[in-house]
């Protein structure tokens, strides 16, 4: 099937997060072909070290809101966790009597964690190409013990990302990204302290904020990472031990 390189180009270029969404349910056909695109992507040593979870339960869903702290994703058509899991093959391992030890290890759980974002990000290009919003929600880790509860979770799975996919009921203006000069090197890292662009990039910024037709505010770039350099350092600070509690990095 021939591809228009140009339609796919804009589309990744025109990407935005979509939090306000119409009341109408994805259809079983349209999430299917959502995970089919996840299934897609690329992975690690062809592992295929992740899960997808289809949250449809309110109860489960008013829970998450509860949890992310953001009611509004219950408006959306459907909702996925994309879940790091080495499970799948830790039980593939016992059927065949092999040492499942590496599966427990740093590396693994990192794998899994590269491939679940890699698929989240197929699902985000996919949905967006069949006419739907989204945003991913790291938020679920606010409290990751939560999230294994109300999901079952076994060992060796742990819960990364939130999507919250459906019709769009607004536009949101284009952010403006890092100047490429402050993210993009060649051959070494070569970030300089006084970071010249900033400036410029603050204020590119601040009247982003400023114009957009919803929510406006008075921020730039480095207040908005001062602000979040001051959040409660309790929030999410038993990330670590519940990793390790799902049997993850025993290494």
């Amino acid at each position: 099937m021939a591809l228009n390189k140009q339609t796919i180009l804009a589309q990744l270029l025109a990407h935005r997060s979509v939090r306000q969404f119409k009341k109408k349910p994805l259809t079983t056909q349209q999430v299917e072909t959502l995970v089919e695109a996840a299934q897609h992507a690329s992975t690690s040593t062809f592992s295929q070290q992740y899960s997808i979870i289809s949250v449809t339960d309110p109860k489960v869903l008013t829970e998450i809101a509860e949890i992310t702290g953001h009611s509004w994703l219950l408006n959306s058509g459907h909702y996925f966790v994309m879940v790091a899991d080495q499970f799948r093959n830790f039980q593939i391992a016992k059927r065949n009597n092999a040492d499942p030890f590496i599966l427990h290890t740093t590396d693994k759980f990192l794998a899994a964690v590269f491939d679940a974002a890699i698929a989240t990000e197929n699902i985000m290009i996919a949905a967006e190409s069949m006419g739907l919003g989204a945003t991913i929600m790291g938020s679920i880790l606010n409290d990751s013990n939560r999230m294994i509860q109300l999901l079952s979770l076994p060992e060796l799975t742990f819960p990364l990302l939130g999507i919250a996919i459906g019709y769009p009921d607004d536009e949101p203006e284009l952010k403006p990204r890092l100047p490429q000069a402050m993210m993009h090197f060649n051959n070494q890292y070569h970030l300089t302290p006084e970071m010249p662009n900033l400036v410029d990039y603050d204020q590119l910024l601040a009247e982003y904020y400023q114009s957009r037709s919803t929510h406006r505010r008075a921020e730039t770039f480095s207040h908005h990472i001062i602000s979040e350099l001051s959040r409660d350092r309790r929030v999410r600070s038993d990330l670590l031990h519940n990793i390790k509690a799902q049997g993850f990095l025993v290494d």
